[in-house]
């Protein structure tokens, strides 16, 4: 393969990857990917705020301040100001926003079942490690 190419594969991979998210998660649990994404932020860091979701996520803070309003809007998440700094403002999932993620988990489960079935175990061993080094690096 060449090395021009590598780009384009992984550009490719992830627009179908994503579109797959979308769609399953839309279907299952109301929410797209870059949505299940931010839920997945606050379980991770429940209390969290809008800047540190937007560095997380690595967004731009007006586009999380936009899915922050979708999230509440559905009901999926809760902002509420800190106890120590009433000017920060904490982000929280609600029931409905965990059992969304729940049912999102289990779409994403089966995608990644799907990527184990068709690469081979050392081509994962090797994909995992070389992936994140990409991510952190980017």
């Amino acid at each position: 393969m060449e090395k021009s190419q590598v780009y384009h594969l992984l550009q490719t991979v992830a627009q179908q990857l994503r579109k797959q998210a979308d769609e399953a998660g839309m279907a299952a649990a109301g929410v797209s990917a870059a949505q299940g994404a931010a839920l997945f932020a606050i379980e991770r860091s429940p209390g969290l705020s809008q800047r540190e979701m937007a560095k997380a996520l690595k967004q731009q803070e007006s586009a999380v301040t936009t899915m922050v309003s979708r999230l509440m809007a559905a009901e999926l998440i809760t902002r509420a100001p800190r106890k120590e700094d009433p000017r920060i403002l904490s982000l929280d999932l609600t029931d409905k926003g965990r059992a969304a993620l729940d049912r999102l988990r289990a779409e994403l489960d089966a995608i990644n079942r799907a990527i184990e079935e068709t690469l081979a175990p050392d081509e994962l061993e090797m994909l995992g490690p070389a992936l994140e080094r990409l991510a952190a690096n980017s």
